[in-house]
């Protein structure tokens, strides 16, 4: 896959996602946020593809929304362009993504990094929604995501105060899942990435959805969907190999089906 914003690297099982602006920080343009949505669509439907790496390289992973190019526009606009309602597309993505985050990610970029379902982060990450400085708030999750994740009053401090947390602050209230030195970020979760996907593909996707509906509906209804997703897995061909190989004591060899 050729794109001008990103870089896609597939080694299977996994693929790795670099986000490629650097003279910009990886400012998130719709060109870039159509190309990353357009690639992880593509790879949803490989079946060789099965969990995914999402960075910005080595010294950032994106600083935020391109503010030159919204700073003149009006309500009509934002909302013909409807720039962040795209981003359901990356919410919807099936597959573990893991996000892998060197320096900064502000605004946009940590709301992308949100996004994702686990996060190493280099020990130079930061993490922030500095929106409230621009005079508005943030528009793609951040509000939302982040009581979520970590509870209401540190998401007041960051949407309310704007001021980045270090990644090691990020780890202790579970922002993050691993600080590395950021020089390892990328290979770390590239490695997770491989664990990951020597599990069953349809039970990782299942898992995923149900950990998401926890975050949205009730217990009750939670309970409900994990319920028919544990029966439902056990019409699969992967539930049968993982079971007997736990009995025969060898490794399973999952096919997705």
């Amino acid at each position: 896959m050729q794109f001008e914003n990103i870089l896609v690297e597939v080694t299977a099982p996994i693929a790795v996602i670099t986000l490629n602006r650097p003279k910009v920080l990886n400012a998130l343009s719709p060109a870039l946020i159509g190309e990353l949505t357009e690639a992880l669509g593509s790879l949803d439907a490989d079946e060789a593809v099965r969990a995914v790496v999402l960075t910005g390289g080595p010294k950032v992973f994106a600083a935020g929304a391109d503010i030159g190019d919204m700073a003149e526009r009006s309500p009509v606009d934002q909302l013909l362009r409807d720039q962040t309602g795209r981003w359901t597309k990356i919410s919807s993505f099936s597959k573990p993504l893991i996000a892998a985050v060197n320096g900064y990610a502000l605004g946009g970029g940590c709301e992308l990094a949100l996004i994702c379902d686990l996060i190493v982060a280099g020990d130079s990450a930061r993490f922030g929604q500095p929106e409230i400085n621009l005079g508005i708030i943030a528009g793609a999750g951040g509000t939302q995501r982040w009581p979520r994740t970590v509870g209401k009053y540190i998401a007041m401090e960051v949407n309310l105060g704007g001021a980045p947390i270090t990644a090691q602050r990020a780890h202790q209230v579970g922002l993050v899942n691993r600080v590395v030195p950021a020089e390892v970020t990328v290979a770390v979760a590239s490695q997770l990435a491989r664990q990951l996907a020597a599990k069953a593909p349809l039970a990782l996707r299942l898992a995923k959805e149900a950990v998401n509906k926890s975050l949205e509906a009730p217990l009750s209804e939670g309970l409900a969907a994990e319920r028919k997703s544990f029966y439902f897995l056990f019409a699969t061909e992967d539930q049968k190999e993982g079971m007997k190989a736990f009995l025969e004591k060898r490794r399973a060899q999952f096919k997705g089906r």
